[in-house]
């Protein structure tokens, strides 16, 4: 703790004077003079933003990774090297155009700071030189007596010296949206967080019932707010699981590629006996037809397409490289309420001595039922029932506004507790209006959290038991039934027996098991009260909340989101983990749990902020590697969670809406921030926005991360396929010292990795998830993309296929052409069409090699053959821009080519049929073997 934050410590167990004195404040608050020596000392109330890395230094980034590195290399040989400068500049342009693209799809400036600003006010009100002063927020400083009133938004940490019926939404800091109640009675003894301190407010929150006078503690950065913005900020971009296997496959493939090259070098100085600067040259031609130059562009275009995809299954996805981070996700850390909950709280039984009903329909909206023994029926049909659901819906002061042009769905003002209560009385048949009608309200007696209860006075237009003035009070049920002397049952008054008190009770505790929220309700008739005051506002609790009549329990809940369990599920075949971690309380937390399926032990373990505050990483590393539940933690704990995670070597995506949850938000590998209910700051900390802030869409785009990875090793085999064929034919010409004439130009290569081979690879990028896909646990960060069994695969098995099929082509050219005599034409028309054939060759062979890429061991003729749209068009442009080349004379001296004949057509379309074929044979023994 710095010297700044040290004045604030312990400010919530001092009395106001006492307050006063630590804080170095008055009643009537600060001088200017005072204010100047305290805003040198702390500075200035706002939110710093850190220097970040330029734009230019992300531009260029671009441009100076290991592969572009070897492409600026290449290009350069090329043009400066050889007579090829066409190849160079073909190169190049490859280089400019995929760094354009992944910067200007990936590289976004973040913008979390700039909103967490937004949520900071403009003005204030404080009290200074004994009068009140409208202030900007940023000249508050420490001391500073602030007052603030329902709809304000607060800008600094303070202690509360004085509060009426104050209600603040912390939902920024803690996630959970329901107002808090707070007060300025000092704490004793408290074992809650700093966050739940009743008497202390925080900057970024808002105010949403009553007023309050407060004393400022901290400002800026020091604040609670300023903390997640730093904490924001600290966090530098690390790379994803895709980009640091790319990085690793970029380096393999350069070590092929050199290594090939040194090879051919070697091999021209000391066996062909070529001049060392002809040697030179010709082994930088090979490195460059190693280089798949295509592959970033394929990779960066396939995983566009998926967040095309991603997004139609409401799923944004901010960064390119993050859909396949999804794929290697192994722990989802995800919050309660909201994603896996509806966040509409909805009752769903109203309990009587007699009786309990069942309430149908979820949300907010008046759809449902109130079923007794599973019949519908109204609330007119049993007097008690009417007055529990009546009486609840008075002691109310929020309103359920319906959908209009700006909300589709409908919404709360107000606490959503107390919104589900007008729900019910709705599904029950009571309409509003004529409620408050038949029972005006002339007094309220607000909810205080050592009472634990709300209690509303009325004006009866008709006698309710005879009285004409009746306060109605709901509130947690002991601290409520404690109050009660009397029960309505059969609409006849009783006095409430212990065996009564116990049975509520067993009740409560029974709907607490399964975390449901119960709300107790109770009435009194006060006309029939001897000694009460004339004036109603001389009406306290202590004289209204005694010897009450008892109607009933309210029994609430947030419930599942109906598909969730089936994500959950989908998610433990996957060997993929989902740890919840919620502000709400612990047995809630624990009961949604178990009902859909996160958790399957009785008896989890559930760690709360308090316990977590005191745990070794050891300690924390320990209980991580159990069945777990968080609850009641604060934002710095939540990121404490997933770095230990991260520790453990597990890929972990993690789900929030509020300021608060920006620092994970960003530290996880993958950041999900809820569309619907998110903050700005949330969504710009994250990596993919949830349109429906559901959970199954999680699960839903982890399933497409998987087949993405599993993609790009489709199209990897597909675009390695080629480089063997490419370089038997260099091999052949150095090897016979030129006797076989060059059947190969490093133009006709760069058609190849460049033009016919780029949209059946794209093709392949985006088939859909193979079937039991999500029956495999996630792939380990170890795992390369570039595995032996792909190398074996695209170099060795369709390499030397495809090498066979197209150096057949080359000679069954000069064969038909008549070019065989005592050495072959290596150049003229002849030898253009040999090339032509080779070059046609190994496209044809890779029509072939596409479709058997499409699956790694079933069968392709046990598949929708035709059912890639985007690998039918490539095979078709295939052919199409060889015969461009083949037919269009200005590409004859670019590309070494001629038109070829009926015979040698024959040929190429014959190609596909061994490597089919082989292929289909190698892939049965790999089923077999498998059995």
């Amino acid at each position: 703790m710095n010297e700044k934050e040290q004045t604030s410590r312990g400010i919530e167990s001092l009395q106001v004077d006492a307050v006063y004195q630590k804080l170095e404040s008055r009643p009537e608050g600060l001088t200017d003079k005072e204010v100047l020596a305290k805003r040198t000392e702390f500075g200035i109330n706002r939110i710093e933003e850190a220097k970040g890395e330029s734009i230019f230094i992300k531009f260029i980034k671009n441009f100076i990774s290991l592969m572009a590195i070897l492409l600026w290399v290449g290009g350069a040989v090329a043009l400066f090297f050889t007579d090829t400068p066409q190849l160079g500049v073909a190169i190049w342009l490859v280089n400019i155009i995929n760094g354009l693209f992944s910067f200007f799809q990936e590289n976004r400036a973040s913008k979390a700071t700039e909103a967490l600003k937004k949520m900071l006010p403009s003005y204030a009100r404080v009290i200074r030189n004994g009068k009140e002063e409208q202030i900007l927020t940023e000249d508050l400083v420490p001391g500073d007596v602030l007052l603030i009133e329902e709809g304000d938004r607060i800008s600094a940490d303070g202690r509360l010296i004085q509060a009426t019926d104050l209600q603040v939404n912390q939902s920024a800091l803690t996630g959970e949206s329901n107002p808090v109640r707070k007060n300025s009675e000092a704490i004793i003894n408290s074992h809650a967080t700093k966050l739940e301190f009743k008497n202390i407010i925080f900057a970024g929150t808002s105010v949403s019932n009553g007023s309050g006078k407060v004393v400022v503690s901290t400002i800026g950065m020091n604040t609670e707010f300023g903390k997640i913005a730093g904490l924001t900020q600290s966090l530098g971009e690390e790379k994803s699981p895709l980009q640091l296997e790319l990085d690793r496959l970029t380096k393999q493939i350069s070590l092929i590629a050199i290594s090939v090259g040194l090879f051919f070098l070697v091999a021209a100085v000391f066996f062909v006996h070529q001049p060392v600067a002809k040697a030179f040259i010709f082994s930088l031609g090979m490195i460059v037809a190693f280089i798949p130059e295509g592959l970033l562009p394929t990779v960066t275009l396939s995983l566009a397409m998926a967040v095309q995809k991603m997004a139609k299954e409401h799923a944004l996805v901010k960064k390119l490289s993050s859909v396949e981070t999804l794929g290697a996700t192994s722990v989802i850390c995800s919050d309660k309420t909201g994603t896996l909950t509806q966040n509409e709280m909805t009752v769903n039984h109203v309990w009587l001595l007699d009786q309990e009903y069942e309430v149908t329909g979820l949300g907010y909206a008046p759809k449902g039922k109130l079923l007794k023994n599973d019949q519908p029926i109204t609330a007119f049909d049993n007097e008690t029932l009417e007055w529990v659901i009546r009486g609840g819906s008075l002691c109310s002061n929020a309103r359920v506004l319906p959908p209009d042009d700006e909300n589709l769905r409908y919404t709360v003002l107000g606490d959503p507790t107390e919104a589900c209560l007008n729900v019910v009385a709705e599904k029950a048949g009571i309409d509003l209006t004529d409620n408050e009608a038949i029972a005006k309200r002339v007094r309220e007696l607000p909810f205080d959290s050592n009472r634990k209860r709300m209690t509303t006075i009325h004006a009866m237009k008709k006698n309710f038991l005879g009285s004409k003035q009746v306060s109605f009070t709901k509130g947690a049920p002991m601290e409520t039934v404690d109050l009660c002397k009397y029960t309505l049952t059969n609409g006849e008054l009783q006095e409430i027996t212990q065996a009564d008190r116990d049975k509520i009770m067993e009740a409560n505790d029974q709907y607490a098991r399964q975390g449901l929220r119960v709300l107790a309700v109770a009435c009194r008739l006060l006309d029939q009260v001897d000694g009460l005051p004339k004036g109603l506002t001389s009406y306290t609790p202590e004289m209204i909340e005694q010897d009450m009549i008892f109607l009933g329990l309210v029994v609430m809940a947030d419930p599942p989101r109906v598909e969730v369990s089936a994500a959950v599920e989908k998610c433990h075949r996957a060997s993929i983990r989902i740890i919840m971690i919620t502000g709400d309380y612990g047995l809630t937390a624990v009961s949604i749990a178990k009902r859909i399926g996160i958790v399957k032990e009785e008896n989890p373990r559930v760690v709360t902020g308090i316990e977590l505050e005191s745990m070794t990483d050891e300690e924390l590393k320990k209980a991580l590697s159990d069945e777990i539940v968080f609850a009641r933690v604060a934002p710095e704990q939540k990121f404490r969670v997933v770095t230990n995670l991260q520790e453990m070597g597990n890929v972990v995506a993690v789900t929030g809406d509020g300021v608060n949850d920006a620092p994970a938000l960003k530290k996880a590998d993958i950041g999900v921030a809820m569309g619907i209910t998110g903050t700005d700051v949330a969504k710009e900390s994250a990596d993919m926005i949830l349109t429906d802030d559901n959970f199954a869409s999680i699960v839903r785009a982890v399933e497409e991360g998987r087949a993405v990875y599993t993609n790009i090793q489709k199209f990897l085999a597909y675009i390695f396929n080629s480089n063997t064929s490419e370089a038997v034919p260099s091999a052949a010409f150095l090897f016979s010292r030129g006797v076989v004439p060059l059947p190969l130009t490093v133009m006709q290569i760069l058609a190849v990795d460049l033009g016919t081979d780029m949209v059946p690879a794209l093709g392949l990028g985006i088939e859909s998830p193979e079937e039991g896909i999500m029956s495999r646990p996630p792939r380990s960060r170890k795992a390369p993309l570039l595995n032996k069994k792909l190398l074996v695969k695209s170099f060795i098995w369709y390499g030397l296929l495809e090498a066979t099929v197209a150096m057949g082509a080359f000679f069954f050219s000069y064969w038909l052409n008549g070019g065989f005599g005592q050495e072959l034409a290596a150049s003229g028309l002849i030898y253009r069409q040999a090339t032509t054939m080779t070059l046609g060759a190994i496209i044809f062979c890779q029509i072939g090699a596409a479709m058997n890429c499409r699956t790694e061991k079933q069968s392709i003729f046990k598949t929708k053959l035709f059912s890639n749209r985007t690998i039918n068009f490539g095979l078709l442009f295939e052919i199409f821009l060889f015969c461009l080349l083949a037919y269009v004379p200005i590409f004859h001296s670019l590309f070494n080519t001629a038109p070829i004949a009926l015979a040698e057509w024959i040929y190429l379309i014959l190609c596909p049929i061994p490597i089919i074929g082989l292929e289909e044979i190698r892939k049965a023994w790999l089923r077999k073997k498998s059995i």
